[in-house]
């Protein structure tokens, strides 16, 4: 992949699973401060050039799945073979699935308590007002739009979403073949 793999010899695995929990532990909530601390390792530890780092990043992403879990496979792989592949994955895996089966063990302690069992009974309300909340908030531009259309074209789409939701509640019929046919339709 790289001229740089004639002059630096392989990290170890214990490396590659170092640099991967650290980029882990320290990128709760997103994908772009985990992707800057993949970089800043492979770039500060000499294990990749700037091309061969961008080159790797263009091939996730032009592949299915989870582009950081795929970089970090293709770059765990290229610098340890599958040892490093697993050395790589397991390392940036592993902080989020500890915290998971720690909230989930610490939920398993306390949900018989009334006090939980109260927030999580207030939980689906809220949820539903967020939503609803949120689904009037972006539809009011769509609303605008509408009126600025003519009252035909904003009772089309009234009617469009009025069916949509009725086949949703009343029948069993794939969201897809609903979206399908109100984008033909509008």
């Amino acid at each position: 992949m790289s001229a740089l793999r004639r002059y630096y010899p392989a990290p170890r695995l214990s490396e590659i699973f170092a640099a991967w929990f650290a980029a882990g532990i320290q990128s709760f909530g997103g994908g772009s401060s985990t992707f800057y601390l993949i970089h800043r390792a492979c770039i500060d530890k000499g294990w990749l050039d700037e091309e061969t780092f961008v080159r790797t990043w263009a091939l996730a992403q032009i592949s299915p799945g989870i582009n950081l879990i795929k970089l970090t496979m293709l770059i765990g792989y290229w610098l340890h073979g599958w040892p490093g592949l697993l050395a790589a994955t397991a390392g940036l895996l592993l902080p989020s699935a500890l915290a998971t089966v720690l909230m989930t063990a610490g939920f398993a302690l306390v949900r018989g308590q009334p006090l939980v069992q109260a927030a999580m009974r207030g939980i689906l309300p809220a949820t539903i007002g967020l939503s609803l909340a949120m689904a009037v908030q972006m539809g009011q531009p769509l609303i605008a739009r509408g009126r600025h259309e003519g009252p035909a074209r904003l009772g089309l789409h009234a009617a469009v979403i009025t069916s949509s939701a009725l086949l949703l509640a009343l029948w069993t019929v794939s969201p897809v073949l609903i979206l399908l046919a109100a984008g033909g339709v509008t």
